[in-house]
């Protein structure tokens, strides 16, 4: 599966950083340029169920491609989003549904710094994302 501009972009810079702090403050960054969700995106409907944090997720299919917008009330999470949608969107359903999100975070140097309860929350996401892909 290739990646996109975007999640090539992701995995060097977290290449780059040498140490945790420096990867916490890349992903709060990323985080920040997350683009908000209109007030009226931020419903009952678009929130995400199995996240301690509330994220609000927007999918939407061009051409075969799936592109999905997502938003957190914490800012930790926000970051962890925002290199999430940089591995999925463009994707197609198929590519959508073989996702290894472990493996991600893995390469991004994360995975072992994501507590269970971030961990669990990041995989309802991806399952969100599957379910809206699949037409569930």
């Amino acid at each position: 599966m290739s990646l996109s501009p975007d999640a090539e972009q992701a995995l060097q810079s977290f290449a780059e950083c040498r140490n945790w702090e420096q990867r916490a403050r890349l992903l709060l960054s990323w985080g920040a340029k997350l683009p908000a969700l209109d007030e009226q995106h931020c419903s009952d409907e678009n929130l995400v169920r199995g996240c301690e944090s509330k994220v609000w997720l927007l999918a939407e299919q061009r051409d075969g491609r799936w592109q999905f917008r997502a938003n957190s009330d914490a800012r930790l999470i926000s970051g962890l989003l925002a290199v999430l949608l940089a591995r999925v969107n463009g994707l197609h359903t198929e590519e959508l549904r073989a996702l290894d999100l472990s493996d991600w975070f893995n390469q991004l140097g994360l995975a072992r710094r994501l507590s269970p309860s971030r961990s669990n929350g990041l995989n309802a996401v991806l399952q969100h994302m599957q379910q809206l892909a699949v037409g569930g």
